[in-house]
């Protein structure tokens, strides 16, 4: 919101806000997530924060988190967290399927990172596209809500309708465009 009202890092409470971010990035790139599962989820949060201070104020913190996300990749093209990932003894990102709001997330957050090119975002668009049933939209019977994590998830039926069409929108808008990064946060 700050970079949005065109706050910089100059600002303290931008700075301190883009410290925190950095403060509180797993040593593997990723970030805690709390209302999708999870560390897709949070990283994707807080690649479009970063991108929306700019890459001058985001620093080392935004290649990390994108470089995260490539790293987990399934081989079928899509992205996959399972709800485990919420236990207290975090030892790293929890692999399984592809749900189309994760693969999503992902994406969306690849392309806040400046990602638009990369060959992983073009096999995860591939992953959306080949996955819509005959309605046009998605199925997922994972549950990618966070809910109260280790208590109980939440499958919001939203997820898999909104942000895979929101991922297939902002990445024709960007191969379209001269501008190959999103021009401001989310």
């Amino acid at each position: 919101m700050l970079a949005q009202l065109s706050e910089t890092a100059a600002n303290p409470v931008m700075r301190a806000a883009l410290d925190y971010l950095e403060c509180e990035q797993m040593p593997d790139g990723s970030w805690f997530g709390r209302w999708g599962v999870n560390y897709i989820y949070g990283t994707w949060s807080a690649l479009c924060a970063l991108n929306a201070a700019g890459p001058d104020a985001a620093g080392a913190s935004l290649r990390r988190g994108a470089d995260w996300l490539l790293a987990i990749q399934n081989p079928d093209g899509g992205w996959g967290e399972d709800c485990t990932s919420y236990k207290l003894d975090y030892r790293g990102y929890e692999p399984a399927a592809s749900t189309a709001s994760q693969t999503a997330w992902a994406l969306l957050g690849l392309m806040a990172a400046g990602e638009i090119d990369h060959p992983a975002v073009a096999r995860g668009i591939a992953w959306l596209r080949q996955n819509q049933d005959e309605t046009g939209l998605w199925r997922q019977e994972a549950y990618t809500g966070g809910g109260f994590p280790r208590v109980f998830y939440l499958r919001y039926h939203g997820y898999p309708r909104f942000f895979p069409l929101w991922a297939l929108a902002r990445y024709r808008n960007l191969r379209r465009g001269n501008l190959r990064r999103v021009a401001h946060g989310m």
